[in-house]
C-alpha cells in the first residue's frame, strides 16, 4: 500500500501544534456520533456480560480508529498496520451490531471516515462503498428499519474525508512552495553580492598586485618610483573598500516589498488574518529601509502579544502640508495597548524614523486592537539609523 501523495523531492513539514490541536477537536467531533452506542450500554439491556463486552468492544474500536487517523495524518503508518487497523474497524463494526442492535449500526460511518483518511486515492472510493454494502447489508440481517441504515452519513463522511484530505495535502504543498521560493530569492541574492564583489574587487586585486610586484622591483634601484606605486597601492585598495562597503550596506539594506512578503507568511504562520498591499510606493532607500524595519517590528509585536485575528497592513502615499509623505499603518483586532510605557522596540523605531524625518503614532484602533502608523517623506533628509 502507498503512502499519502507527497511532493517530489521534498519532505512533509513537521505537523505544528495548531495543526494537533484542530485534529484532536475534529476527532472529537466525530465521536460524539458514538452517543447511540454508549445509550444502548447505559440502559443495561444487554446483562452483565453483555454489557462489558460491549463496553470493551466500543472502547478498543475507538482507540484504534483515534490511533490510526491521528497518527497517518500526521505521519504516515506502515501499509500493514494500516490494514490491520482498517480490518479490526471493519470486523468490529459488522460484529458489535449483529450482537448488540441496529442502534451500532453508526460504526459503519467510522470505517467509511477511516478509509477516506488513510487510504491511497486510488482505493478510498472502492473502500467507502465497499463499507456502505456491508452496512446495508448488516441492517438486513438486523431485520432493522432502512432509517437506521446511516447510508448517507456513511457516504458522505467518507467522500468529504477525501477532499478534507486533498485540501490538507495542497496547503501542505503550497507552504513547501513558499518555503522553496523564499529559498531560491535567498540563494539569488547570495549569488547577486558575489557578483557584485567579484566584479568590485577582481580588477582592484589585480591592480593592487601588479602594482605591489612593480614596487617590489623599483625598490632597489628607484625608491622614489616605487614610493609612488605604493601610493597607488593605498589609492587603489581605499576605493576598494569603499565599493564594498557600499555594495554590503545595500545587500543588508531591508526591502519594504519583501519584508511585506514576509509579514504576509508570519502572520499566516501565527494563524492571523492578515490583508497586505501587493504594491508599494517609490522610496528613497533610507526612507524605504526605515519604512521596512518599522513593519518587521510591528508585525513581529502582533504575532507574539496581541492575540489577534485579524491585521490589516496598508502603505500609502498622502499629500500634507509638510510635503508629501508615505505612510505605513499596521492595524490588528488584539488585546489593544497595555497601558504601560512603550518598550525598546518602539522607541528604537521612533529614532529611525526621526533620523528620516519621519513621525511615529501608537495607540489604539478604532475598532478594538492595536495600530502603529509610521510617516516618512517621500523625499529622504537623512539617513537610517
Amino acid at each position: 500500500m502507498d503512502g499519502p501523495p507527497e511532493v517530489p523531492g521534498i519532505g512533509r513539514p513537521p505537523e505544528t501544534r495548531r495543526e494537533s490541536y484542530v485534529k484532536l477537536v475534529w476527532i472529537a467531533m466525530w465521536l460524539a456520533f458514538l452517543g447511540s452506542p454508549v445509550a444502548d450500554l447505559l440502559r443495561g439491556d444487554h446483562g452483565p456480560v453483555g454489557t462489558v463486552l460491549g463496553w470493551l468492544g466500543l472502547v478498543a474500536f475507538a482507540g484504534c480508529y483515534v490511533g490510526l487517523v491521528l497518527r497517518q495524518t500526521g505521519r504516515p503508518t506502515e501499509p500493514v498496520v494500516v490494514r490491520g487497523c482498517l480490518t479490526v474497524l471493519a470486523v468490529f463494526a459488522i460484529a458489535l451490531p449483529l450482537t448488540l442492535g441496529d442502534e451500532w449500526l453508526v460504526l459503519f460511518v467510522y470505517v467509511s471516515v477511516a478509509c477516506g483518511a488513510v487510504l491511497p486515492l486510488k482505493w478510498t472510493r472502492t473502500a467507502i462503498l465497499t463499507t456502505t454494502a456491508a452496512l446495508i447489508a448488516t441492517g438486513l440481517l438486523l431485520g432493522a428499519d432502512p432509517q437506521y441504515w446511516l447510508l448517507i452519513p456513511t457516504l458522505l463522511g467518507g467522500f468529504s474525508m477525501i477532499g478534507v484530505r486533498e485540501l490538507v495535502r495542497t496547503t501542505r504543498e503550497l507552504r513547501e512552495a513558499r518555503a522553496q521560493v523564499a529559498q531560491l530569492a535567498a540563494n539569488e541574492e547570495r549569488l547577486r553580492l558575489a557578483r557584485d564583489l567579484h566584479d568590485l574587487l577582481g580588477h582592484s586585486l589585480s591592480l593592487i598586485t601588479l602594482k605591489s610586484e612593480l614596487a617590489g622591483r623599483m625598490l632597489p634601484d628607484h625608491p622614489g618610483k616605487a614610493a609612488g606605486q605604493v601610493a597607488d597601492i593605498e589609492k587603489v585598495s581605499r576605493q576598494a573598500l569603499v565599493d564594498v562597503r557600499e555594495a554590503v550596506t545595500g545587500y543588508r539594506r531591508p526591502r519594504l516589498a519583501a519584508e511585506l512578503g514576509g509579514a504576509q507568511a508570519a502572520l499566516a504562520a501565527a494563524g492571523i488574518a492578515a490583508e497586505v498591499p501587493a504594491d508599494v510606493p517609490d522610496l528613497p532607500g533610507t526612507a524605504e529601509a526605515t519604512l521596512a524595519w518599522t513593519l518587521r517590528e510591528a508585525v513581529t509585536n502582533v504575532v507574539r502579544h496581541s492575540g489577534a485575528r485579524h491585521c490589516t497592513v496598508t502603505v500609502t502615499r498622502r499629500e500634507t502640508l509638510g510635503g508629501p509623505v508615505v505612510e505605513l499603518s499596521v492595524e490588528d483586532d488584539g488585546a489593544g495597548p497595555s497601558g504601560a510605557p512603550p518598550g525598546n522596540g518602539l522607541n528604537g523605531l521612533a529614532e529611525r524614523l526621526a533620523a528620516v524625518g519621519g513621525t511615529l503614532e501608537t495607540g489604539t484602533a478604532p475598532a478594538r486592537g492595536f495600530r502603529l502608523v509610521a510617516r516618512v517623506p517621500a523625499a529622504s533628509v537623512g539617513s537610517a539609523a
